[in-house]
């Protein structure tokens, strides 16, 4: 075939694999799998069937040509003939395999894929197929739905035996009318000689069961959804899972009227404790989710399950953290949990079609997963626990959460940045509504917040548990520099609305997140970004100097109270940053004039001579949180490049 020809195969293959990955239904957060034969004439001119399946840690959703891995077809069901081959040994044959050594490692379902004898395969986990064959009739259901029409394969374990048992049938079952195969408790394949005809006939495939459930299942939608002020709760649950988990956690607490009326059902104890819907959920999931919020009991149940199963396993298993991942609660509803917030959104993501497939289930006759000895092999199966290993050691602040004031501009954005690279979830609230687009990523929330409003407030810690589940991190950076006034002519007014934003607010923060701060898993940290006015105030800044004064002699006295509940609070003091929202123009000429210097000579009016920006307060500021000043609080660090007046 010519090079057009197999880019325009290649083309329209990730085409159908993204419209398979945008449908929520079919597939999840890198499940699925996608491939298309090639045939290509290697170095020495030889022309081989070429194997493009999806690589491993690719999105479906978001897949483009890099994310196929090109492997030998033909030795790849030479394999599929070996009575045996051990896990480690199949990796290295896909990988030793590869056409392109910069090629991803390929899907470990590779051989599935190039023992199909169609050009294109799609594989899903459809969420209707999964709910009729996790049901006490599903087999029987779904021969009677689908007839000769598919080849149906039953459960074995994913890798090198499922797809030595898939040739097998393939072999004898294989016509040429069969349009799909169902892997049952699995999943779906269907294939076709375009890459249009195999899509077509996995949405086909997919209709007749969701049909069927729009014919025979109905959901009880007219319960009540009630859900009262929880919000310590969740901040206690989550320092429980910490513990047992040994990590810090992010947790997301969830309570769409869906999630609120399952967890509401009176045989919500029963149902939820049958296991995954689909058996590599278990590596997001785990096996069961919590019922209640009885932690150390969840944690001897699952003590108990693994010495159960590992001596059945093929080799020695070293037991996972027991934490639960999934909570549910009359009260709290769904709580998902994770080592980041992105890990907790998959999680949530998962359970949420996970009660789907449950419900639909027991309308059938009863949910029924595969067996905790299948589950158990896949929650430890060398492969899958490979993939978490490769993800290499976590940011120094994962599973962490914090609140950063001013986050907008200036210093209160470049500590959002900081905290983010380090891992981090963080809430930056601000007056300026921008502050909810600044960063675009799981781990961030930006609120709209007027500082000064204490109801404001008590909403903005609110949706930081629900949406983080606690508090470890607060950044104390909002405030405001007014225009220069000497004292003879600073109004009250002005002096209290300085106060009020400077001071005042920072106490509400200060006393309301002390309660969350208390059960941060690692203690709870406070920053204060204060300023070289403490030491050193200017002329004509004294409604300023008084109130960053008064913070820090705030700060003080709370490191002094808070020592005895593992809470480190100190403090920087910047100066002249003129990155930030409150150096003007017009600020800025003024407080120059008034050293009788330039603006470029007040810029670098320091030892140093040197201009400082928000990232190296910021920098600095975030550092204070880390291990390196763990033994440290109460501290006052200047970011000034020097002042001979502070010095």
């Amino acid at each position: 075939m010519s090079n057009v020809e197999n880019e325009l195969l290649i083309k329209a293959r990730v085409h159908t694999s993204r419209l398979l990955g945008q449908n929520k239904s079919l597939v999840l957060h890198g499940g699925g799998n996608t491939s298309v034969k090639i045939l290509e004439k290697n170095i020495v001119g030889e022309e081989e069937e070429i194997l493009y399946v999806k690589g491993s840690g690719w999105d479906l959703e978001t897949i483009s040509a890099e994310g196929f891995s090109p492997v030998r077809s033909a030795h790849l069901r030479k394999l599929s003939e070996l009575d045996n081959l051990s896990d480690s040994a199949m990796v290295n044959e896909l990988v030793t395999h590869l056409t392109k050594s910069s090629a991803p490692v390929p899907s470990v379902e590779a051989i599935l894929h190039a023992v199909v004898p169609y050009r294109f395969v799609d594989h899903t986990h459809a969420d209707a197929l999964i709910a009729i064959s996790n049901s006490v009739n599903g087999e029987k259901i779904i021969r009677e739905l689908y007839g000769n029409r598919v080849v149906y394969i039953p459960y074995i374990m994913p890798g090198f035996d499922l797809s030595k048992l898939c040739a097998q049938y393939l072999k004898s079952d294989l016509t040429p009318d069969k349009i799909g195969i169902i892997l049952l408790n699995h999943g779906v394949f269907s294939f076709g000689d375009t890459a249009e005809k195999s899509y077509d006939r996995m949405i086909e495939l997919v209709a007749i069961a969701e049909n069927y459930l729009k014919e025979n299942t109905s959901l009880d939608e007219s319960a009540e959804v009630k859900s009262g002020n929880v919000m310590m709760d969740i901040v206690r649950l989550r320092k429980e899972i910490a513990t047992v988990a040994g990590f810090p956690v992010i947790v997301k607490r969830f309570t769409d009227k869906k999630v609120m009326q399952f967890c509401g059902r009176s045989d919500l104890s029963v149902i939820s404790q049958q296991g995954p819907a689909t058996p590599d959920h278990v590596i997001r999931t785990k096996r069961l989710p919590l019922v209640g919020r009885d932690v150390n009991k969840y944690v001897a149940e699952y003590e108990a399950y693994f010495k159960k199963n590992a001596p059945l396993a093929k080799d020695k298993k070293k037991m996972l953290d027991p934490a639960p991942r999934v909570v549910l609660d009359p009260e709290l509803g769904l709580c998902s949990i994770g080592k980041t917030a992105k890990d907790a959104q998959i999680v949530a993501d998962i359970y949420h079609h996970t009660v789907d497939i449950i419900q639909w289930a027991e309308a059938l006759g009863g949910y029924r997963a595969l067996s905790a000895k299948d589950i158990f092999d896949v929650e430890y199966w060398e492969l899958e626990q490979a993939k978490i290993l490769k993800s290499g050691k976590a940011p120094v602040f994962s599973g962490e959460v914090a609140l950063v004031t001013g986050a907008a501009s200036g210093i209160g954005k470049a500590c959002v940045a900081s905290l983010l690279k380090r891992g981090a979830a963080v809430v930056g609230i601000d007056l300026n509504p921008a502050v909810e687009s600044v960063f675009n990523q799981d781990g961030f929330l930006g609120i709209e917040c007027d500082v000064t409003s204490e109801t404001a407030l008590t909403k903005v810690l609110e949706r930081t548990v629900n949406s983080f589940g606690g508090l470890d991190m607060l950044v104390l950076n909002a405030g405001v520099f007014p225009p220069s006034q000497e004292i003879a002519e600073l109004k009250t007014t002005d002096w209290q609305r300085v106060m009020h934003i400077n001071l005042d607010a920072n106490l509400s923060l200060l006393r309301e997140t002390h309660p969350l701060l208390k059960l941060a898993p690692n203690g709870g940290r406070v920053v204060i970004i204060g300023s070289k006015n403490v030491a050193a105030p200017g002329p004509g800044a004294a409604a300023y100097s008084a109130s960053k004064a008064a913070l820090n002699q705030l700060a003080r006295v709370a490191a002094l109270e808070w020592g005895k509940d593992g809470i480190r609070i100190n403090s920087v003091h910047p100066n002249a940053i003129f990155d930030t929202g409150i150096w003007s123009e017009k600020v800025l000429a003024a407080r120059a004039k008034s050293y009788g210097l330039t603006i470029d000579e007040y810029k670098k009016n320091n030892i140093l001579k040197t201009v400082i920006t928000s990232a190296d307060v910021a920098e600095l500021a975030i550092e204070l949180c880390g291990s390196l000043f763990a033994k440290t609080t109460g501290a006052q660090i200047p970011v000034d490049g020097g002042n001979d007046r502070v010095i």
